[in-house]
């Protein structure tokens, strides 16, 4: 008899796409009260948004939730009782999940120094893995993490959920379309609000917190007030920044319009400008540069303590010879040659069933993103965001960061994204790591 277990092993896709039985056959076999059991590891802010989208999406489960903060188990408990109707199983070690042979894939929704060791190991395991962005913490976890699909063969989708907006699929069809013309520039943006985090005093570690385990990969650092559960965005040792934390989304819809992969130049201007003396270790402002072969270039321009900014704060244009189109999550805006608005195309408008998600944006694209994850699983439908392309975004933010920390215009392999200055390149391409928990394939 085939197990469930078994045959969802038999019906993921393959490196090549190519899937072993047909969706009505799965259907058939599986039972329509069958669903895909995954292990949600990590309940901070964005877990909230994919507790919802996997119910929503119709035929997944949270089988186990997992997180190192007993405080936030104990939140997410209620949480889950209120948005879903139950309480998934409860962990405090993800790796008990990896073990668990009737998980059948895992959310990595921790802090990003664990998104690609975490993820390989879950292919390793194999488990399918939808991980939130960014894929990387540097430049060799994004070979990795690639590296691992290719080898595990499992499907991995990044958390990068405009990528699955009904209304950005269809302006990026439009300019293939010719729609704006020759499409040359994508400028994306993020403005915030943020406060200054202050100087961290080294304390005692909560007694609901395992510190340990939270570190994971990254170097052991005494426990500090200010770095969790939010703020170690901004440490080198566990996060990586605005660009990646924000600017990630809006880039990646900008490299998906222009249709365009690595650079061959990258500038970055900026720094620390707005609280000079707390632990804030990224940019709170920055303006990087990515130029492409063919005369196409991305501008990002982040404003991570500044509020004022376009569109609610977030977006980005794609500018060409006969017009320009703006984007963001909940609409695609089309301009003519002179300035005019031509059309609106909202995304509550393009097929997008109110009854499957929550009436923000936000939401609504988290809960398409985690129903085409499910159905490249089930279906063989193809992944919006699969890792070997969203990694390219992810590379680019990398890239940003280098180029303001060293001031250079980074020169790169347009066919390997390597940068060719040797000695910025292999100084930035690897992060020291914890004894023993260097991930490797």
């Amino acid at each position: 008899m085939v197990s469930r277990r078994n045959f969802l092993k038999k019906a993921a896709v393959s490196a090549a796409g190519i899937g072993l039985v047909s969706a009505s056959g799965y259907a058939n076999i599986l039972g329509s009260n069958s669903k895909i059991n995954i292990g949600l590891i990590g309940l901070g802010g964005r877990s909230k948004a994919l507790v919802k989208a996997i119910k929503l999406s119709g035929n997944c489960q949270i089988a186990v939730m997992c997180d190192v903060d007993e405080e936030r188990i104990e939140f997410y408990k209620g949480y889950c009782k209120k948005n879903i109707g139950y309480v998934p199983k409860v962990e405090t070690d993800f790796r008990r999940i990896l073990e668990d042979k009737d998980i059948d894939a895992i959310a990595v929704v921790t802090p990003e120094h664990w998104h690609a060791p975490m993820a390989i190991m879950g292919m390793q395991a194999g488990k399918h893995v939808y991980v939130e962005k960014p894929c990387s913490h540097n430049l060799f976890e994004n070979e990795l993490v690639v590296a691992a699909q290719k080898k595990y063969n499992k499907v991995c989708q990044m958390g990068n959920q405009q990528r699955s907006s009904k209304s950005s699929a269809q302006a990026v069809s439009d300019i293939r379309e010719g729609v704006i013309g020759n499409v040359y520039a994508g400028k994306a943006w993020y403005n915030n609000k943020r406060g200054s985090i202050g100087k961290g005093k080294v304390v005692t570690v909560p007694s609901t917190l395992n510190w340990d385990l939270w570190q994971g990969p990254a170097p052991r650092e005494e426990y500090r007030h200010n770095v969790h559960p939010y703020n170690w965005h901004w440490f080198r040792t566990w996060g990586t920044g605005e660009i990646h934390n924000n600017g990630t989304h809006e880039i990646d819809i900008c490299r998906w319009a222009l249709g365009v992969d690595y650079p061959e130049r990258v500038v970055s201007a900026g720094g620390r400008l707005h609280y000079t003396n707390d632990d804030w270790e990224f940019f709170d402002t920055q303006m990087a540069s990515f130029d492409f072969k063919g005369g196409k270039t991305i501008s990002w321009e982040g404003h991570s303590c500044n509020k004022f900014g376009f569109a609610g704060g977030r977006g980005c244009t794609i500018h060409g010879t006969k017009g320009t189109i703006f984007l963001d999550r909940s609409k695609y805006e089309l301009y003519g040659a002179n300035g005019e608005k031509v059309k609106t195309v909202l995304e509550k408008e393009t097929g997008t069933s109110n009854n499957t998600a929550d009436k923000s944006g936000f939401d609504r694209l988290t809960v398409t993103h985690m129903t085409n994850f499910a159905n490249a699983i089930i279906k063989n439908e193809k992944l919006n965001s699969p890792i070997h392309d969203a990694a390219i975004t992810t590379h680019l933010c990398h890239l940003g960061n280098i180029a303001q920390d060293t001031g250079e215009a980074l020169r790169i392999d347009t066919n390997t994204g390597k940068i060719l200055d040797k000695v910025i390149n292999d100084k930035y391409y690897k992060r020291e790591y914890e004894k023993g928990w260097e991930p490797k394939l």
